[in-house]
């Protein structure tokens, strides 16, 4: 409402009886009356405060009621403050258009009509009102406009959030799809090669050499199953906060040869090879699974991308911190790349796709955060790559 802005008003003489009588005549609740008994001291009140209107004596001692009205409107912040000028003078002296000369808006002779003042007063107050209320609607008008085009922004972020979080929904059920199919066409084909065998009677086929060769293929393709299945848990883990860490005291050397042992198979079918540097034994605290699954990643990696050539790995303890380094010789990843390959579901671009889901890296930067530690590549554009676990000792 209206009347909630509190008005000020400034009330300029140099006789002291003359602003006692006026400030009576003009004060109410929802006012604030200043008085100044000089034009300094009218100018620092001026300074300090926003007045809807003031009411200059014109004859006063020193800086009269027009030279204080000409500073008033050479000043930003008090040009527009309507200006009443007061005169005992009589009226033949034409003090009323010198007055409206220096931006008067009114001018009253002495002795003042109560009714006139207060009238002249209310005008000038309700006018300031409306002014104050219409600046105040345009702010909150602003405001919301602004309000309104921070939030068509966010809405349109989240929808580019969105819609890029269907893409990569899509993208992740397509390559799902392919990788879970290629192990589980493996074990179709091997059960339907048997059952022919059976319904031929062909004892031959399950020889006790053939029978392990058949174990050896179940057991890779029901494995890579299981490996995928683990990924898309491990995933789910993290996003829930329940990726769960328990660690316990080994040697990462020796964890890491024993490592290599296994992936023996691995390499030879990537037709590459594994140099281990490790001299000394590296003892601390880690969760032994999932260090060991992180390492799983990165020679994975490596062979996939190491366009067979020699692959080598360093294990050593460096100012306090265990460290595993995984080098190829491959492909590379470009500099605009080596952040985005540790996102969910990423690998690296169509021309050189291969197997996985692209979780790979993200589970295991994940796995090395959740120790303490951090997962770092290093890489050029046909120049292979370096991938550095830290780990805290």
């Amino acid at each position: 409402m209206l009347s909630n802005i509190q008005a000020k008003l400034l009330i300029v003489d140099d006789l002291p009886e003359n602003l006692l009588a006026l400030e009576a005549l003009i004060k109410r609740e929802d006012r604030t009356v200043y008085k100044a008994l000089s034009a300094d001291e009218a100018l620092s009140l001026l300074l300090q405060h926003e007045f809807a209107m003031a009411i200059l004596d014109v004859q006063m001692p020193g800086m009269n009621g027009f030279e204080l009205a000409e500073l008033m409107r050479g000043t930003e912040k008090t040009r527009n403050i309507p200006i009443v000028f007061v005169s005992a003078a009589g009226r033949e002296l034409n003090y009323a258009f010198k007055g409206y000369e220096s931006g008067a808006v009114d001018f009253l002779h002495k002795p003042l009509d109560i009714h006139a003042v207060k009238s002249k007063v209310n005008v000038f107050v309700d006018l300031y009102r409306q002014s104050k209320a219409m600046k105040q609607q345009v702010e909150a008008l602003e405001q919301s406009r602004r309000e309104q085009g921070a939030l068509l922004q966010q809405l349109q972020s989240t929808q580019l959030e969105l819609q890029q979080a269907v893409r990569m929904r899509d993208d992740f059920m397509s390559i799902v799809a392919h990788e879970v199919r290629t192990p589980l066409n493996g074990l179709i084909l091997e059960t339907q090669l048997r059952k022919m065998h059976l319904a031929r009677d062909n004892a031959a086929a399950f020889t006790l050499d053939k029978m392990h060769a058949m174990v050896d293929r179940d057991e890779r393709q029901i494995k890579s199953l299981i490996r995928l299945i683990e990924d898309m848990l491990d995933v789910s883990r993290i996003r829930t906060g329940k990726l769960s860490i328990r660690p316990n005291r080994f040697d990462l050397t020796a964890l890491v040869r024993g490592l290599l042992q296994n992936f023996a198979p691995q390499i030879d079918a990537a037709e590459s090879s594994v140099a281990l540097d490790a001299d000394e034994p590296v003892v601390g605290n880690w969760d032994e699974f999932r260090i060991e699954q992180v390492i799983s990643n990165l020679l994975t990696n490596a062979l996939r991308y190491g366009a067979k050539s020699p692959i080598a790995v360093k294990v050593y303890s460096d100012n306090g911190q265990a460290r595993v380094e995984v080098r190829d010789q491959g492909i590379g990843i470009g500099e605009e790349n080596q952040k985005r390959i540790f996102q969910q579901f990423e690998r690296v671009t169509a021309k050189h796709a291969v197997a996985g889901l692209g979780l790979g890296l993200f589970i295991s930067e994940q796995i090395v955060t959740a120790h303490g530690g951090t997962l770092t590549v290093e890489s050029r554009i046909g120049e292979g790559a370096l991938f550095r676990v830290c780990l805290p000792l």
